[in-house]
């Protein structure tokens, strides 16, 4: 073909001289236009730093091009799957969902967890610890059970809704904007903090007063936000300040929780919660860790890339969710939920605690239901660009990416895994010079607000 091809186009020069060497880049890719070469060549330098394995996928995409086989030529990027993950296109300040990039073609999605739902969950694991554990919990005896809370990002809404949770839970929550409040305090050891107030619990018959001694963004000075280094650096300053009022420590994230445990409140026996159920945090439930919310990280991981394949075969999206497919993989309706008019998948959270850790030791285990070969011959294979918007993400390295590349190979896709430095959009964005050659995304913003950085290269 490729041999005909050049016949056919040496024919053209010799009849039309150097008119056709100017129309040869007419048909080509839409998104290289008038500077493929530059784009192809800042995608190679860019991705020969990222992670291990990454390298040669991406130089051979490079070298591809819009023909590669595997690419859906004659379909335009911007009617292509597109599954936006882990991060809802989302206003960072108000919440509320962007429904012009949930709704950029008729096959986009958005695959999460039921952040309210997990949230919930987190703050009454947490409370029900403290009232189990009241006779030793309260380590001074001041009658004042006080916690720290490690904030990962104030605004993206995962983030938003843990710290919510906690609050609501313990009746430390104040209203603001008819939701409650989610801005970080400072410190508040006398108890004097607008943004929070003291809640109360009791139990035995006797009173006890609950405070969020301090909490704060987990940001590093580059930028980089649910740092697990920067909660290390918070739990030594706090720890030094008034750690025997610390009874409870709280995380939005595992990541900063297992960074504050082994800091600090492991040697002190002071329990912490997190989020995401990492494989280290279950373990670390043997040695005093509180507990975590497992986001089922193996659902999403799997919708994230059975969406793109339905849309990629062209068959009902409940495929292989709702309804089996004809390998038998179905998921149910105990572990996901679908709200079409977010045109949004959430899988559901379980509390990880000292009574089942032992069900959650392997976090890259990849879910039984869902675990069925696809026959290549129906399925074939696709080629999915996918990115992890901070490569240094414990949950998202660790966890979410090895659930990935053990489902694409069930669904016969062949992904290229991009890894982003948790800063910046252009540095994930440079490296989608020459979306042609991909059959479908799977993009993992930076930041919420983004999501017309991405579309914007789709559209061209």
């Amino acid at each position: 073909m490729k041999k005909k091809m050049i016949s056919m186009t040496l024919a053209v020069m010799m009849g039309l001289s150097l008119v056709a060497c100017g129309s040869g880049d007419s048909g080509s890719d839409k998104s290289g236009d008038s500077g493929t070469s530059t784009e192809d060549q800042t995608n190679q330098e860019d991705t020969s730093g990222d992670n291990a394995g990454d390298e040669g996928d991406s130089q051979d995409a490079s070298n591809e091009g819009a023909s590669d086989e595997g690419a859906s030529g004659d379909v335009a990027n911007k009617d292509k799957p597109l599954v936006w993950f882990n991060r809802q296109p989302s206003n960072s300040s108000t919440g509320e969902l962007d429904m012009t990039a949930l709704s950029f073609n008729e096959d986009t999605y958005y695959v999460g967890f039921d952040a309210n739902q997990g949230a919930e969950l987190q703050g009454t694991m947490v409370k029900d610890y403290i009232e189990a554990n009241i006779d030793k919990i309260d380590r001074n005896g001041d009658g004042v059970i006080g916690y720290v809370l490690a904030i990962g990002d104030i605004g993206h809404n995962d983030s938003i809704a843990r710290t919510r949770g906690i609050r609501k839970a313990l009746g430390t929550g104040v209203e603001k904007d008819g939701d409650i409040n989610s801005d970080p305090i400072g410190t508040n050891t006398d108890g004097s903090a607008t943004a929070v107030q003291d809640g109360s619990i009791e139990v035995g018959g006797k009173k006890y007063v609950v405070r969020e001694l301090a909490s704060q963004e987990m940001k590093n000075s580059a930028g980089a936000t649910w740092d697990a280094a920067t909660a290390g650096n918070a739990i030594g300053t706090w720890s030094s300040s008034f750690g025997e009022e610390i009874d409870v420590i709280a995380s939005n994230n595992d990541g900063m929780g297992m960074s504050m445990f082994n800091a600090w409140s492991k040697d002190n026996n002071v329990p912490t919660f997190g989020y995401d159920a990492n494989s280290d945090a279950v373990a670390a439930i043997a040695e005093g860790y509180g507990g975590t919310i497992s986001q089922h990280a193996d659902v999403q991981a799997y919708l994230t890339l059975r969406v793109l394949r339905n849309a990629l075969d062209g068959v009902d999206i409940d495929t292989g969710i709702g309804t089996a497919d004809e390998a038998g993989n179905v998921l149910s309706e105990d572990v996901y939920v679908y709200r079409e008019e977010e045109r949004s998948y959430y899988a559901l959270n379980v509390a990880v605690t000292a009574d089942n850790y032992q069900d959650f030791t392997d976090s890259t285990k990849i879910y039984d239901p869902v675990s069925k070969q696809l026959d290549e011959s129906a399925h074939p294979s696709k080629k999915v660009w996918l990115n992890i918007y901070n490569a240094s993400d414990n949950f998202l390295s660790s966890t979410y990416q090895p659930l990935l590349q053990n489902y694409d190979d069930v669904l016969n896709l062949d992904v290229d895994y991009i890894g982003g430095d948790g800063q910046t959009e252009s540095n994930i964005t440079n490296r989608l010079g020459n979306p042609g050659q991909y059959d479908a995304f799977a993009i993992n913003m930076v930041k919420t607000d983004n999501a017309a950085s991405y579309t914007a290269l789709l559209n061209q």
